[in-house]
């Protein structure tokens, strides 16, 4: 009896957690940390403050929170790059993941997008140490085929740069995407003819084989 309700205790804190996290990443994409107040997100979350301080002691830590949800997505799609990887299919995949991503999670890419505006304040560390060495560590896989002559000849940091460029784009300007395309919103149809666009645009580039790509439908588009 004891185990159910210490579960049912860990489901509740699991959901209050999520609400204030989802609460807080629309709350900080559109303020900024400065901007922004743990009152705003309680009131946004539907809990009364407290009750917000107590998952999250600080505004620093839940902010922390928040930017730790987009980066673990983001560093577990690198994992795609591996040496044994056929190139074509990681770096598919890989774009696939980051595109999906920017898809689900549209307001933690912008608040990052916000913070690294703002100067990176709070991740600096994180970006001249671990993303810094895992950059380093993926790179020296691409060189790798480059060497093996499984694609053609690139600056690795800039391929992976702009790659991060052209599918978090869809989440941190997803109003100007979808105001060109006359849309109110991005829908799947849109984010699967930029995924598909990504990825052949990147692997015709490093001369891998591909299928040619079947142009998207007027519904995709329109």
């Amino acid at each position: 009896m004891e185990r159910k309700r210490s579960n049912g205790r860990g489901l509740v804190r699991e959901r209050n957690e999520a609400k204030i996290l989802a609460a807080a990443e629309a709350v900080f994409a559109q303020q900024g940390f400065e901007g922004a107040s743990t009152a705003a997100i309680a009131r946004r979350a539907g809990v009364p403050k407290p009750n917000l301080h107590y998952y999250f002691r600080t505004k620093a830590a839940l902010y922390a929170a928040v930017l730790d949800r987009i980066l673990a997505v983001w560093l577990d799609a690198m994992d795609e790059i591996r040496p044994e990887a056929e190139p074509a299919e990681a770096l598919a995949r890989y774009i696939a993941r980051k595109m999906e991503s920017s898809r689900r999670l549209p307001e933690p890419s912008r608040l990052w997008a916000i913070e690294l505006i703002s100067g990176a304040r709070h991740v600096r560390p994180f970006l001249r140490g671990k993303l810094r060495r895992l950059v380093k560590e993926k790179s020296a896989i691409i060189r790798a085929w480059i060497a093996a002559g499984k694609i053609a000849p690139v600056a690795p940091e800039h391929l992976l740069f702009m790659i991060w460029a052209m599918t978090q784009t869809y989440a941190d300007f997803a109003t100007q995407v979808a105001a060109v395309l006359g849309k109110t919103r991005l829908d799947a149809g849109v984010f699967e003819a930029a995924t598909q666009s990504a990825t052949e645009m990147v692997l015709r580039g490093l001369g891998t084989v591909r299928l040619p790509p079947t142009p998207p439908s007027p519904e995709q588009v329109a």
